[in-house]
């Protein structure tokens, strides 16, 4: 459904896609050879084996903390993310994730699929501990100019691309993706549990002022209201795997190139596997200074 002006707008039904035939379209390398997008196979149980088996060998679990580094083509800003103890319990034993790992995925993301590749031209990460409920409740003014800013960070935003904003309820609350598309005002909202941007009006009333203001000050004319779009998407089947659905999203949209998103058809087997995967076999053993000193 679109909702534009107060009225929910139904989408045209499109011909259907065989899943099969959506392949994962590393982008362009600009200045390097094509990178492999990294897969890894095994069941949950081996996976759970080999992250708790690197895991021993590490003194991460006694208390010692990582620190990764972000460059400023992540978030639009250079920072540091500490990776302690309880981020790792969060996958060991598949918790509700918070935002280091929510950041240091997509760090993994942006280093291994994007860097270096025109994709960094078409997304762009909009850093979850700047944006979310608790700071628009707070002063809801400060957190649109944090988006303004990132948005001024990125460049002139006139051909399609997408910033993806992983959004927080608030108090370890409920994860959903919003991914915002500047050139043509549109929004996309993706939640694992039913329900839509409705639930969150805050959100929606700092993002839409955040977009106006945005073009407003480069001088862009405003054709038309800003569109904001449910698309349909796997939903979880419990209480703790929104967020590794919301990383499992930008994952697929990112690895597939695509920013038309309701046109993708997904698999519906999404979520903590794929994940817990990717970190097990890439993120950890190919940046092993995220455990080991």
């Amino acid at each position: 459904m679109l909702k534009k002006a107060g009225k929910d707008i139904p989408t045209k039904s499109g011909t259907k896609t065989n899943p099969k035939s959506q392949k994962e379209v590393p982008g362009q390398m600009l200045d390097k050879a094509s990178k492999e997008i990294p897969t890894t196979s095994g069941t949950k149980s081996q996976i759970m084996m080999r992250l708790e088996k690197m895991v021993e060998e590490s003194d991460i679990m006694h208390g010692a903390i990582r620190s990764v580094d972000m460059d400023e083509g992540v978030f639009g800003i250079a920072h540091s993310e500490l990776i302690a103890k309880e981020d790792m319990q969060q996958l060991f034993e598949h918790e509700e994730l918070g935002i280091a790992v929510i950041h240091t995925y997509i760090w993994y993301m942006y280093d291994t699929l994007m860097r270096g590749t025109e994709l960094c031209n078409r997304f762009n990460f909009i850093a979850a501990s700047r944006i979310n409920t608790t700071f628009i409740t707070k002063n809801p003014t400060s957190v649109m100019n944090e988006l303004v800013d990132r948005f001024m960070v990125a460049g002139d935003n006139t051909t399609p691309s997408l910033y993806f904003l992983p959004f927080n309820s608030g108090n370890g609350g409920h994860w959903v993706l919003v991914a915002m598309d500047l050139s043509r005002l549109m929004v996309y909202y993706l939640d694992s549990l039913p329900g839509n941007w409705s639930k969150y009006p805050s959100m929606k009333k700092t993002v839409d002022a955040a977009i106006l203001k945005f073009r407003s000050k480069k001088n862009y004319r405003n054709r038309k209201d800003i569109i904001w779009v449910r698309v349909q998407c796997p939903q979880q089947n419990n209480s703790i795997d929104c967020g590794f659905f919301v990383l499992r999203f930008m994952r697929d949209i990112i690895a597939l190139n695509r920013i038309d998103i309701p046109k993708m058809v997904w698999n519906n087997n999404l979520g903590f596997i794929l994940i817990l995967s990717d970190i097990s076999s890439n993120l950890l053993l190919n940046h092993e200074y995220v455990l080991f000193s």
